[in-house]
């Protein structure tokens, strides 16, 4: 029987406690600005671990009730639905990112030993249980919490070097 373990329980029931840390005292403006680079704002990682947060309890749903289900990856640029995820105002995306967290740790905490069990095929990593899941994304999630950290600092910096202070 698989069971979730306390490092993967604990990381789904807190790792996105960072984000207060990761928005403390950010201007809205250095929330929503893009690098040079061109790649996502702060606002554009947020907004994205709430859309995938909403397909994750979808995926989660379809490995529960189908045998072996073969997942496809998910780009943002191939999701129909993404540029409205991505316009969603940042308090707006942050609040779906919450309640999607706490639908998730629901969902998980009345899974039984069977249900943990139950495989997903992902694309390039194979057959992955449910907790095998959970780990890849909160991976994923901590990737983009990071990437929101950065592009705030850079943000700032920015911001800084433009008004000579």
């Amino acid at each position: 029987m698989t069971t979730l373990s306390d490092s993967i329980r604990g990381r789904v029931a807190h790792q996105l406690d960072a984000l207060d840390f990761v928005l403390r005292d950010a201007e809205p403006a250095f929330v929503t600005a893009r690098p040079p680079s061109g790649k996502w704002s702060a606002h554009e990682h947020i907004a994205h671990l709430a859309r995938v947060h909403a397909l994750l309890l979808e995926r989660i749903d379809i490995i529960l009730g189908e045998d072996r289900p073969t997942l496809t990856r998910y780009r943002a640029e191939n999701d129909p639905e993404w540029p409205s995820w991505a316009q969603l105002p940042t308090t707006a995306a942050v609040a779906r990112l919450r309640d999607s967290r706490a639908a998730l740790v629901r969902k998980i905490d009345a899974m039984s030993g069977g249900d943990l069990a139950r495989v997903g095929l992902h694309p390039a990593f194979g057959p992955l249980t449910i907790p095998e899941w959970l780990e890849f994304f909160m991976l994923h999630e901590a990737h983009h919490l990071y990437q929101t950290l950065v592009r705030i600092a850079e943000a700032r910096v920015q911001a800084a070097k433009a008004t000579g202070a």
